[in-house]
């Protein structure tokens, strides 16, 4: 998977948070600390998340899936296996921060274990629009 592959599929995904730029994937494919786990389709990749471990943490940056692709459950797949592998790197928990209204996203992550335990106010600022809050999740990995 190339970083323009993870670019183009954020850029379908993503208004809020902005889309990230290729150059931004390129240095997490090059941190050792951080991985992906993706869903494709003949080749194509469809959904994806990008997780960090550090120490006993684990961080998902961004979890992408294209519009076509959305509600299939291939979401949920991924981050199941992308949770389970951040706990088989000695993550003790995972945290994340999402946009106060991706309501989608939201009920996922609820629903996969994770808890609000912060606010970041005004977190996502984009050009010509009102900043929009962020939820701090997160969830033990047990």
């Amino acid at each position: 998977m190339t970083a323009d592959e993870l670019a183009h599929v954020h850029s379908m995904a993503f208004t809020i948070p902005q889309p990230w730029p290729a150059s931004d994937f390129a240095k997490f494919l090059d941190d050792p600390t951080c991985f992906i786990v993706a869903y494709a389709v003949g080749g194509v990749t469809l959904t994806f998340g990008l997780f960090r471990v550090v120490a006993n943490e684990a961080e998902l940056l961004t979890l992408a899936t294209d519009p076509s692709a959305q509600r299939k459950g291939m979401a949920r797949n991924v981050l199941r296996d992308g949770l389970a592998q951040a706990k088989a790197r000695g993550a003790e928990y995972c945290f994340l921060e999402v946009a106060v209204n991706n309501e989608a996203a939201i009920l996922l992550y609820h629903s996969e274990g994770f808890m609000q335990v912060g606010l970041r106010k005004s977190y996502y600022r984009m050009a010509a629009q009102s900043p929009v809050d962020a939820l701090v999740l997160r969830a033990f990995l047990g």
